[in-house]
């Protein structure tokens, strides 16, 4: 009977979660209004995203330690993506939303650090220790990308590419959604996938 109770407990739990991360999911879709939000990122500087309105803005979930982020980075696959978006006019932003004692938290030392040594080439990385940012926004893997467009909808949710894989080679030949997306959308074109399943490590909450 005790077995039976833990199991019953155990299988509540699931469902608790199973909904949590759902009804997160449901909290932001394509089309409609991005949450705005006001985060520190590791310079100090304060960002908020509708200050940013007229812009197209990549939110990306960023841990150093993943090795499906390392997949991106140590390839400069993710670098070269910001510095040609950038150089549009876009605002990059890197989120990490790692809780203190789990991988991937950052303090801003840290954070610059990394910055400096992976070459990033994002508009500033935000620190989120609290996760406010990531849950506001359902953010499951880093990397989660999500593109806002110029008047703060999404226009963009989802994986980097194609090819949910941590192997570099896999990157050669793979659609990259984000670029897709912000190519499309730069040229008066709609959007062709608007949301992908994205893939990576759990960002740990």
């Amino acid at each position: 009977m005790k077995l039976k109770k833990i199991k019953n407990a155990a299988a509540l739990l699931s469902a608790v979660l199973a909904l949590t991360v759902c009804s997160q999911a449901a909290a932001v879709k394509p089309g409609e209004p991005a949450p705005d939000f006001t985060a520190v990122d590791s310079e100090g500087k304060s960002q908020t995203l509708s200050s940013y309105k007229g812009k197209y803005v990549v939110l990306e979930w960023f841990n150093e330690g993943c090795p499906f982020v390392q997949k991106h980075y140590h390839s400069t696959n993710m670098q070269t993506l910001q510095r040609e978006m950038t150089g549009k006019g876009v605002v990059w932003l890197s989120v990490i939303s790692s809780a203190p004692g789990k991988q991937g938290y950052s303090i801003p030392a840290d954070a610059n650090t990394m910055r400096r040594k992976w070459n990033i080439a994002s508009t500033a990385t935000l620190l989120d220790p609290e996760g406010k940012v990531g849950r506001l926004y359902g953010a499951k893997t880093t990397p989660d990308m999500f593109i806002v467009s110029p008047d703060g909808k999404i226009l963009y949710m989802g994986a980097i590419d194609e090819k949910a894989t941590s192997n570099p080679a896999d990157i050669d030949g793979a659609k990259n959604y984000v670029k897709a997306a912000l190519d499309e959308a730069m040229a008066g074109k709609p959007v062709t996938t608007a949301a992908t399943t994205p893939y990576g490590c759990s960002v740990k909450y």
